[in-house]
């Protein structure tokens, strides 16, 4: 069998090495239209659960990250001239081009064929009986099959550019700072003895308001915005001692979330895709390139398994690979959305509310605190100092006309009344109401984000009728978190989020983060919250 890669990436590499690894017969020719030692961006980081399944798949990420890489088990969080720790989070890193350099070695050791400053396309590989798209999130080969692969981009609004420092950070670490022109947030993890990765998020009304929208974006790969360069390094030169900030084709942009409903064709010829061609996930979450080298691995499987029959091979690969990156991308979107959002909570929340709230942000209290215990339990007692010593669900609320005695209410079947307590039921109303009598107002939360500017001005008309709290039922488990936040860090009213299907961990999760004031649910399922307590 004869395979062309086309994109020289740590997926593509991967995979040549592991197809020649499983069967020398097979013929494998790279194809990368940059030079060999060509690599945007600086560092790629690993979570120790990831390293596990590549290693044993292939030593040479494991080798290459004991030799060369950075190792380190907390993250940190800087808000307002404190620094909180979170334990219990394994991730290694290491410089790109190190990475990439090590990969080509592997490949060409296992006999792969490496052709670097050579673009190709489809028209250029007849001869090949499979075509292994690998060439990143702009893939002109995805971009020819879209009407048969049926690609999907959703694009963020936060802006985002990628630097380096000399500055060396002790792990991953998130720094935040309001500056003169608004809220500006770096992801900063050391790569080797002395780079550290430092990417900037903000939003783009902060980015105009600091000029930095003047940078020409159509230049060709490699120029670097110096003057984002230069207003960042002011910004954040306390918190890197003054440190260089160092750039490789650095530039703004917006993270693009890619799907591909299918990851491969048989007809006329079968290529197939992989990584970052085929889907992408927000780096919050760190996943970019242990997507595409877990690609690798279950690519290499299927066709060493299925032999030549190369459609069930394709469609094996797909089978396996799909549901991981799918559960990664379910994970990313809410994280994404955080640093949409990040400027409000920078302002509404203290340091160690901001902290809890960005790291449950995928994860629940209870996981959390099998991962770092510490971290949690000092969240739980922050919450207990400001609320005279109640847990979050146990914490009496004032409602304004009554005062609840915990955060928990019962919501009658229908979602049109809610109780806390002994008291009497609150109508939770759909529009405000004809009489002047206490209410709460209901709103349905969308079932994706493209609902969400009408749900928005639905809740901006509830609200201006003055409710004593606002009802967020239906959608999914984010777009509910996001009317709830809006709810209260916009408009100031109490927010009560309704979901029968919340367990008591979700419960406590929500109101200790503060992403809601309240919880509701049905007595039978309030009861059950009760037996697993």
């Amino acid at each position: 069998m004869r395979i062309a890669v086309v994109g020289g990436g740590p997926g593509g590499l991967f995979f040549a090495a592991l197809i020649r690894q499983a069967d020398p017969s097979v013929e494998v020719t790279v194809f990368e239209r940059n030079r060999a030692d060509d690599a945007f961006g600086f560092g790629v980081v690993f979570s120790d659960r990831t390293l596990a399944g590549i290693h044993a798949a292939d030593p040479v990420l494991r080798e290459a990250l004991d030799a060369h890489g950075r190792h380190w088990d907390d993250i940190e969080v800087r808000l307002k001239g404190e620094r909180i720790s979170c334990g219990g989070n394994g991730m290694a890193a290491i410089v790109r081009r190190t990475l990439l350099a090590l990969l080509q070695e592997r490949a060409r050791g296992l006999g792969a064929d490496l052709r670097f400053e050579t673009e190709v396309g489809l028209d250029d590989l007849d001869g090949y009986d499979l075509v292994v798209a690998a060439d990143g999130t702009s893939s002109r080969i995805r971009d020819l099959l879209a009407e048969r692969l049926a690609p999907s981009v959703e694009t963020a609004t936060a802006k985002f550019i990628w630097f380096g420092t000399d500055y060396m950070f002790d792990g991953l670490t998130f720094v935040h700072e309001r500056g003169p022109h608004g809220v500006f947030a770096v992801h900063g993890y050391p790569i080797s003895a002395d780079v550290s990765t430092f990417i900037v998020e903000t939003d783009e009304e902060s980015w105009r308001a600091a000029g930095l929208d003047a940078f020409d974006v159509t230049q060709p790969p490699g120029a670097s915005d110096l003057t984002s360069k230069a207003y960042l390094e002011e910004l954040f030169a306390e918190q890197i001692e003054g440190h260089r900030l160092l750039v490789n084709n650095s530039r703004w942009g917006n993270f693009r979330t890619r799907r591909t409903r299918h990851w491969y064709v048989t007809e006329p010829r079968p290529v197939v895709l992989l990584g970052d061609a085929v889907h992408t996930a927000h780096f919050s979450v760190g996943s970019g390139t242990k997507m595409a080298m877990e690609d690798a691995i279950a690519l290499a499987a299927a066709l060493t398994k299925q032999g030549d029959d190369l459609p069930a091979a394709l469609a094996a690969y797909e089978a396996a690979a799909r549901p991981s990156v799918e559960a990664i991308q379910g994970a990313a979107r809410p994280s994404l959305g955080w640093w949409e959002q990040f400027g409000a909570y920078h302002d509404a929340f203290e340091p160690w509310q901001f902290a809890y709230h960005f790291l449950s942000r995928s994860i629940t209290d209870a996981r959390l605190a099998r991962r770092a215990p510490d971290f949690v339990h000092d969240s739980h007692d922050r919450w207990q100092q400001r609320n005279g010593g109640s847990e979050p669900l146990d914490t009496p609320f004032d409602l304004g006309t009554c005062r609840l005695p915990s955060r928990v209410m019962l919501v009658g079947p229908d979602g049109t009344t809610a109780v806390g307590g002994t008291g009497e039921p609150l109508p939770l109303r759909a529009s405000a109401p004809a009489s002047p009598e206490p209410w709460g107002a209901r709103i349905t939360a969308p079932d994706d984000e493209t609902g969400l500017a009408a749900a928005y001005e639905l809740l901006a008309d509830l609200t201006g009728a003055g409710p004593l709290l606002v009802a967020v039922q239906g959608g999914t488990a984010h777009t509910r978190a996001l009317l709830t936040e809006r709810t209260r860090l916009r408009h100031g009213l109490p927010a009560l989020l309704v979901d029968d299907a919340l367990d008591r961990d979700r419960a406590v999760t929500a109101v200790l983060s503060g992403r809601t004031d309240l919880v509701g649910a049905t007595a039978d399922t309030v009861a059950a919250w009760e037996v697993t307590a």
